[in-house]
Protein backbone atom coordinates (compact mmCIF):
# COMPACT_ATOMS: atom_id res chain seq x y z
CA UNK A 1 0.00 0.00 0.00
CA UNK A 2 1.53 3.42 -1.07
CA UNK A 3 2.18 6.20 1.69
CA UNK A 4 3.34 8.35 -0.68
CA UNK A 5 0.48 8.77 -3.20
CA UNK A 6 -2.33 11.41 -2.05
CA UNK A 7 -4.82 10.17 -0.02
CA UNK A 8 -7.44 12.83 -1.57
CA UNK A 9 -7.18 14.48 -5.20
CA UNK A 10 -7.47 18.00 -5.25
CA UNK A 11 -10.70 18.10 -7.53
CA UNK A 12 -12.54 15.69 -4.82
CA UNK A 13 -11.44 18.05 -2.01
CA UNK A 14 -12.23 21.52 -3.45
CA UNK A 15 -16.07 19.29 -3.79
CA UNK A 16 -16.01 18.61 -0.52
CA UNK A 17 -15.88 22.36 0.53
CA UNK A 18 -19.30 22.66 -0.06
CA UNK A 19 -20.62 20.04 2.24
CA UNK A 20 -21.07 20.13 5.90
CA UNK A 21 -21.63 17.59 8.66
CA UNK A 22 -25.36 17.06 9.59
CA UNK A 23 -25.62 16.79 13.28
CA UNK A 24 -28.69 15.82 15.06
CA UNK A 25 -28.60 18.45 17.97
CA UNK A 26 -26.68 20.84 19.32
CA UNK A 27 -23.47 20.15 20.82
CA UNK A 28 -21.12 22.24 23.33
CA UNK A 29 -18.24 23.69 21.90
CA UNK A 30 -15.31 26.04 23.50
CA UNK A 31 -15.02 28.60 20.49
CA UNK A 32 -17.02 30.02 18.27
CA UNK A 33 -17.73 28.28 15.00
CA UNK A 34 -20.25 27.29 12.42
CA UNK A 35 -22.80 25.37 14.17
CA UNK A 36 -25.87 26.44 16.08
CA UNK A 37 -26.22 26.34 19.62
CA UNK A 38 -28.84 26.17 22.03
CA UNK A 39 -26.76 29.12 24.01
CA UNK A 40 -27.17 32.56 22.88
CA UNK A 41 -24.02 34.71 22.03
CA UNK A 42 -23.16 37.27 19.38
CA UNK A 43 -23.99 36.51 15.71
CA UNK A 44 -25.76 37.44 12.61
CA UNK A 45 -29.28 35.93 13.45
CA UNK A 46 -31.62 37.54 16.00
CA UNK A 47 -33.10 34.89 18.82
CA UNK A 48 -34.59 36.93 21.22
CA UNK A 49 -34.85 39.97 23.94
CA UNK A 50 -34.20 39.63 27.71
CA UNK A 51 -34.28 42.80 29.89
CA UNK A 52 -31.15 44.54 30.72
CA UNK A 53 -29.20 43.83 34.07
CA UNK A 54 -26.31 45.66 35.38
CA UNK A 55 -22.84 44.78 34.06
CA UNK A 56 -24.23 43.39 30.47
CA UNK A 57 -22.98 44.97 27.22
CA UNK A 58 -24.44 48.01 26.38
CA UNK A 59 -23.74 47.58 22.33
CA UNK A 60 -26.38 44.81 22.52
CA UNK A 61 -29.43 47.29 23.89
CA UNK A 62 -31.80 47.68 21.57
CA UNK A 63 -32.82 51.88 21.43
CA UNK A 64 -35.47 51.36 19.25
CA UNK A 65 -37.68 49.16 21.73
CA UNK A 66 -36.41 51.43 24.75
CA UNK A 67 -38.33 54.25 22.63
CA UNK A 68 -41.34 52.48 22.55
CA UNK A 69 -41.46 50.70 25.87
CA UNK A 70 -39.37 53.27 28.28
CA UNK A 71 -37.36 49.66 29.60
CA UNK A 72 -33.96 48.49 27.96
CA UNK A 73 -33.58 45.57 26.78
CA UNK A 74 -30.53 43.24 24.98
CA UNK A 75 -30.97 41.41 21.41
CA UNK A 76 -29.65 38.45 21.77
CA UNK A 77 -28.34 36.21 18.79
CA UNK A 78 -27.77 32.73 18.16
CA UNK A 79 -24.44 31.67 19.17
CA UNK A 80 -22.52 29.50 16.54
CA UNK A 81 -20.11 26.74 18.28
CA UNK A 82 -18.02 24.52 16.95
CA UNK A 83 -18.47 20.62 17.16
CA UNK A 84 -16.26 18.11 18.06
CA UNK A 85 -15.51 15.43 15.29
CA UNK A 86 -14.28 12.57 16.32
CA UNK A 87 -12.61 9.80 13.87
CA UNK A 88 -11.54 6.07 14.29
CA UNK A 89 -9.81 4.40 11.96
CA UNK A 90 -9.23 0.81 12.49
CA UNK A 91 -6.11 -0.24 11.38
CA UNK A 92 -5.48 -3.87 12.89
CA UNK A 93 -4.13 -6.85 10.44
CA UNK A 94 -7.36 -7.35 8.54
CA UNK A 95 -7.75 -4.04 7.57
CA UNK A 96 -4.67 -4.09 5.81
CA UNK A 97 -5.99 -6.36 2.83
CA UNK A 98 -8.15 -6.58 -0.51
CA UNK A 99 -8.21 -4.56 -3.31
CA UNK A 100 -8.70 -1.99 -3.29
CA UNK A 101 -7.34 -2.05 0.29
CA UNK A 102 -9.76 -1.63 3.16
CA UNK A 103 -7.21 0.32 5.05
CA UNK A 104 -6.70 2.84 2.62
CA UNK A 105 -10.27 3.34 1.90
CA UNK A 106 -10.86 3.83 5.64
CA UNK A 107 -7.82 6.23 5.95
CA UNK A 108 -9.83 8.68 2.67
CA UNK A 109 -13.07 8.00 4.05
CA UNK A 110 -11.69 9.51 7.22
CA UNK A 111 -9.63 12.25 5.73
CA UNK A 112 -12.79 13.36 3.54
CA UNK A 113 -14.59 13.64 6.62
CA UNK A 114 -12.40 15.26 8.68
CA UNK A 115 -11.76 17.92 6.44
CA UNK A 116 -15.37 18.49 5.78
CA UNK A 117 -15.34 19.64 9.35
CA UNK A 118 -12.11 21.47 9.33
CA UNK A 119 -13.19 23.45 6.70
CA UNK A 120 -16.47 24.39 8.79
CA UNK A 121 -14.34 25.46 11.28
CA UNK A 122 -14.69 22.14 14.06
CA UNK A 123 -12.35 20.53 15.69
CA UNK A 124 -11.08 17.13 14.55
CA UNK A 125 -9.56 14.33 16.64
CA UNK A 126 -8.00 11.21 15.22
CA UNK A 127 -7.72 7.41 16.96
CA UNK A 128 -6.29 4.04 15.41
CA UNK A 129 -6.57 0.80 17.12
CA UNK A 130 -4.53 -1.87 16.53
CA UNK A 131 -1.69 -3.70 18.38
CA UNK A 132 2.09 -3.67 17.39
CA UNK A 133 2.62 -0.02 17.79
CA UNK A 134 -0.61 0.61 15.15
CA UNK A 135 -2.72 2.53 17.76
CA UNK A 136 -1.69 6.42 17.61
CA UNK A 137 -4.00 9.35 18.16
CA UNK A 138 -3.89 12.79 16.75
CA UNK A 139 -5.26 15.49 19.53
CA UNK A 140 -7.35 18.11 18.22
CA UNK A 141 -6.76 20.32 14.75
CA UNK A 142 -9.35 22.96 13.65
CA UNK A 143 -9.54 25.31 10.41
CA UNK A 144 -8.14 24.17 6.80
CA UNK A 145 -4.94 24.34 8.34
CA UNK A 146 -5.51 21.52 10.14
CA UNK A 147 -5.92 19.58 6.75
CA UNK A 148 -2.08 19.04 6.66
CA UNK A 149 -1.65 17.14 9.93
CA UNK A 150 -4.81 15.48 9.30
CA UNK A 151 -3.85 13.92 6.08
CA UNK A 152 0.03 14.03 7.10
CA UNK A 153 -1.39 11.67 10.11
CA UNK A 154 -3.58 9.33 8.07
CA UNK A 155 -1.35 9.17 5.31
CA UNK A 156 1.17 7.56 7.56
CA UNK A 157 -0.83 5.44 10.12
CA UNK A 158 1.16 1.82 9.54
CA UNK A 159 -1.33 -0.94 9.79
CA UNK A 160 -0.94 -3.27 13.20
CA UNK A 161 -2.00 -6.55 14.38
CA UNK A 162 -4.69 -7.88 16.18
CA UNK A 163 -6.50 -5.86 18.66
CA UNK A 164 -8.94 -5.48 21.13
CA UNK A 165 -11.58 -3.46 19.40
CA UNK A 166 -13.97 -3.04 22.31
CA UNK A 167 -11.21 -2.53 24.83
CA UNK A 168 -10.25 0.76 22.16
CA UNK A 169 -13.31 1.55 21.79
CA UNK A 170 -13.93 1.79 25.87
CA UNK A 171 -10.67 3.34 26.40
CA UNK A 172 -11.27 6.74 23.77
CA UNK A 173 -14.44 7.11 25.44
CA UNK A 174 -13.77 7.56 28.71
CA UNK A 175 -10.66 9.86 27.27
CA UNK A 176 -12.53 12.44 25.24
CA UNK A 177 -13.50 15.43 26.48
CA UNK A 178 -16.42 16.14 24.44
CA UNK A 179 -19.00 14.42 22.34
CA UNK A 180 -19.93 15.08 18.86
CA UNK A 181 -20.35 13.46 15.48
CA UNK A 182 -18.48 9.80 15.38
CA UNK A 183 -17.11 8.39 12.37
CA UNK A 184 -15.78 4.63 13.06
CA UNK A 185 -14.22 3.09 9.60
CA UNK A 186 -13.87 -0.63 10.69
CA UNK A 187 -14.54 -4.12 8.87
CA UNK A 188 -15.89 -4.91 12.34
CA UNK A 189 -13.71 -8.52 12.07
CA UNK A 190 -13.41 -8.37 15.99
CA UNK A 191 -15.74 -10.35 18.42
CA UNK A 192 -16.17 -8.05 20.30
CA UNK A 193 -17.66 -5.81 17.65
CA UNK A 194 -20.86 -5.15 20.04
CA UNK A 195 -19.16 -4.33 23.16
CA UNK A 196 -17.02 -2.03 20.96
CA UNK A 197 -20.18 -0.33 19.18
CA UNK A 198 -22.10 -0.41 22.73
CA UNK A 199 -18.94 1.72 24.64
CA UNK A 200 -18.80 4.64 22.29
CA UNK A 201 -23.15 4.66 21.96
CA UNK A 202 -22.51 5.45 26.42
CA UNK A 203 -21.47 9.04 25.57
CA UNK A 204 -23.57 11.19 23.45
CA UNK A 205 -21.56 10.99 20.42
CA UNK A 206 -23.53 10.84 16.75
CA UNK A 207 -22.21 7.66 15.52
CA UNK A 208 -21.77 6.59 11.93
CA UNK A 209 -20.01 3.01 11.49
CA UNK A 210 -18.68 2.75 8.18
CA UNK A 211 -18.42 -1.24 7.56
CA UNK A 212 -15.76 -1.61 5.38
CA UNK A 213 -15.03 -4.75 2.96
CA UNK A 214 -13.45 -5.19 -0.08
CA UNK A 215 -15.15 -7.24 -2.62
CA UNK A 216 -13.24 -10.41 -2.55
CA UNK A 217 -14.95 -10.46 0.33
CA UNK A 218 -18.56 -9.55 -0.51
CA UNK A 219 -18.10 -11.82 -3.34
CA UNK A 220 -15.26 -14.40 -3.48
CA UNK A 221 -14.37 -16.21 -6.27
CA UNK A 222 -12.92 -19.66 -5.12
CA UNK A 223 -12.73 -23.25 -5.97
CA UNK A 224 -11.43 -26.20 -4.81
CA UNK A 225 -9.23 -26.64 -1.86
CA UNK A 226 -8.09 -24.28 0.56
CA UNK A 227 -6.05 -23.38 3.82
CA UNK A 228 -7.47 -19.86 5.13
CA UNK A 229 -4.72 -18.28 7.74
CA UNK A 230 -5.92 -15.30 10.26
CA UNK A 231 -3.71 -13.14 9.92
CA UNK A 232 -4.41 -11.68 13.45
CA UNK A 233 -3.12 -14.79 15.02
CA UNK A 234 -6.24 -17.37 14.86
CA UNK A 235 -5.86 -20.74 13.73
CA UNK A 236 -5.77 -21.74 10.19
CA UNK A 237 -8.67 -23.77 8.48
CA UNK A 238 -8.91 -26.34 5.94
CA UNK A 239 -12.01 -25.37 3.55
CA UNK A 240 -13.19 -27.01 0.16
CA UNK A 241 -14.76 -24.66 -1.57
CA UNK A 242 -18.17 -25.09 -3.70
CA UNK A 243 -20.83 -23.56 -4.77
CA UNK A 244 -23.35 -24.59 -1.86
CA UNK A 245 -20.27 -23.40 0.60
CA UNK A 246 -20.66 -19.76 -1.39
CA UNK A 247 -24.20 -19.96 -0.97
CA UNK A 248 -24.12 -20.53 2.55
CA UNK A 249 -21.17 -17.93 3.04
CA UNK A 250 -23.13 -15.28 1.30
CA UNK A 251 -26.41 -15.95 3.31
CA UNK A 252 -23.86 -15.99 6.46
CA UNK A 253 -22.64 -12.95 5.49
CA UNK A 254 -26.14 -10.99 4.81
CA UNK A 255 -26.94 -11.94 7.79
CA UNK A 256 -23.86 -10.74 9.90
CA UNK A 257 -24.59 -7.37 8.04
CA UNK A 258 -28.35 -7.33 9.13
CA UNK A 259 -27.25 -8.65 12.84
CA UNK A 260 -24.98 -5.20 12.85
CA UNK A 261 -27.44 -2.89 11.15
CA UNK A 262 -30.19 -3.50 13.42
CA UNK A 263 -27.93 -3.33 16.63
CA UNK A 264 -26.79 0.14 15.37
CA UNK A 265 -30.50 1.13 14.68
CA UNK A 266 -31.12 0.39 17.98
CA UNK A 267 -28.93 2.49 19.60
CA UNK A 268 -29.51 5.57 17.42
CA UNK A 269 -26.48 4.87 15.16
CA UNK A 270 -26.40 5.80 11.07
CA UNK A 271 -24.85 2.14 9.54
CA UNK A 272 -23.53 2.11 6.16
CA UNK A 273 -21.54 -0.73 4.66
CA UNK A 274 -19.14 -0.29 2.44
CA UNK A 275 -17.93 -1.80 -0.94
CA UNK A 276 -14.15 -0.69 -1.74
CA UNK A 277 -14.97 -1.07 -5.38
CA UNK A 278 -16.89 2.11 -5.04
CA UNK A 279 -14.39 4.99 -5.92
CA UNK A 280 -14.34 7.48 -2.67
CA UNK A 281 -15.63 10.16 -4.45
CA UNK A 282 -18.77 8.79 -5.29
CA UNK A 283 -19.26 7.30 -2.04
CA UNK A 284 -18.79 10.53 -0.29
CA UNK A 285 -20.57 12.64 -2.39
CA UNK A 286 -23.45 10.48 -3.16
CA UNK A 287 -24.34 7.67 -0.63
CA UNK A 288 -22.59 9.81 2.76
CA UNK A 289 -25.34 12.20 1.59
CA UNK A 290 -28.48 10.49 0.63
CA UNK A 291 -27.97 8.41 4.51
CA UNK A 292 -27.81 12.04 5.75
CA UNK A 293 -24.52 11.89 6.79
CA UNK A 294 -23.45 14.80 4.92
CA UNK A 295 -25.35 17.67 3.42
Amino acid sequence: MSTTEPLLESGFVKKLDRLAILTRRAMAGEIQGERRSPRRGSSVEFADFRPYTSGDDIRQIDWNLYARMERIFLKLFVAEEELNVHLIVDNSASMNWGTPNKLRYAKQIAAAFGYIALANLDRVSVASFAAGGGDAQLPGVRGKRGAVPLFGFLQRLPAGQGGDLAKSCRRYVQAARNAGPLLLCSDLLDAGWRDALSALSSRPFEITVMHILAPQELEPELDGDFRLTDVEGGPAVEISADLDLLRRYRENLASWRAEIESFCNGRGMIYLPVDTSVPVDEFVLGRMRRRGVLR
